[in-house]
């Protein structure tokens, strides 16, 4: 009895071992989810979770933002820097920059004034030569002497040299009318130069910057008899006392003892209103 018995039990287990072996192992996730042949269990099946989507194709390069357009003018190469406003462009051409005045250093008529080699160096360093520049005119294309006046541009960037020297203190505001286009922006930066004391401002002290070769007619006075505190117009000396009703001149460069007193709120620009 005990041996049929036992006989019984062996078999049994041997049955139940055998059923299990049969029975295959599925995954408990997600109904949703597809079942999927392994690739490593002929005919057995394994539940794997859907690809990922691919990631987004990115340009190798990205392009730099792209310079602001220039006006319309003319593009040429510098061939000479002269001084911190006078240049030579490609083939010769005498190119004074329009609406700045930077003190002298090459005037046979009076010494290397205060600033002016550190001006006509500054100039090299923005537009030294082989710089690609763009020549942009105003109303008059020439001076009395000649030379081409011109508001520059630097090409590579589409810096603004006739500004960034006033800005930086290495030039003046002069107002040469009709080639007024910019007159109110030289005089803005050249008063934010003043009070920050940049370049000739702070370097000057109580010398002044250098009249302007050509002066700007005005209805106070002559060429001859110009006030050097109003280096970008020519405007009579005092006495008599001039208010900004007496002459035509707006927005000028102040520098010194104003004796006309056109500077009211010490700005280093005249006649503002």
């Amino acid at each position: 009895m005990r041996t049929r018995l036992a006989g019984w039990l062996v078999g049994t287990a041997l049955g139940f071992a055998a059923c299990s072996a049969e029975v295959p192992v599925t995954s408990t996730g997600p109904a949703s989810t597809e079942a999927v042949a392994s690739p490593v269990d002929d005919g057995a099946t394994s539940v794997l979770p859907p690809p990922l989507p691919p990631p987004p194709q990115r340009p190798a390069t990205t392009d730099p933002d792209p310079v602001a357009p220039l006006p319309a003018g003319e593009d040429t190469t510098i061939e000479e820097v002269v001084d911190g406003d006078t240049v030579v462009a490609s083939g010769g051409t005498r190119i004074r920059l329009i609406g700045i005045d930077s003190p002298e250093t090459r005037d046979p008529r009076r010494p290397v004034q205060c600033f002016g080699v550190e001006a006509a160096r500054h100039t090299g360093e923005l537009i030294g030569p082989g710089t690609p520049v763009r020549l942009v005119h105003d109303v008059e294309r020439f001076d009395r002497f000649g030379r081409a006046l011109a508001y520059v541009y630097r090409l590579g960037d589409g810096l603004f040299v006739n500004a960034a020297l006033v800005a930086d203190g290495y030039a003046v505001p002069a107002t040469y009318p009709p080639n007024v286009a910019h007159a109110e922006e030289l005089a803005a930066l050249a008063g934010d130069a003043r009070r920050a004391g940049r370049g000739l401002w702070g370097a000057c002290h109580d010398e002044r910057p250098a009249a302007p070769t050509t002066v700007a007619p005005s209805t106070a006075g002559a060429e001859a008899g110009c006030d050097p505190s109003y280096p970008g117009v020519c405007i009579a000396p005092a006495p008599p006392d001039l208010d900004c009703g007496h002459i035509a001149d707006r927005r000028f460069a102040v520098v010194g003892p104003d004796p006309h007193r056109f500077d009211g709120d010490g700005d280093g620009v005249g006649c503002e209103g």
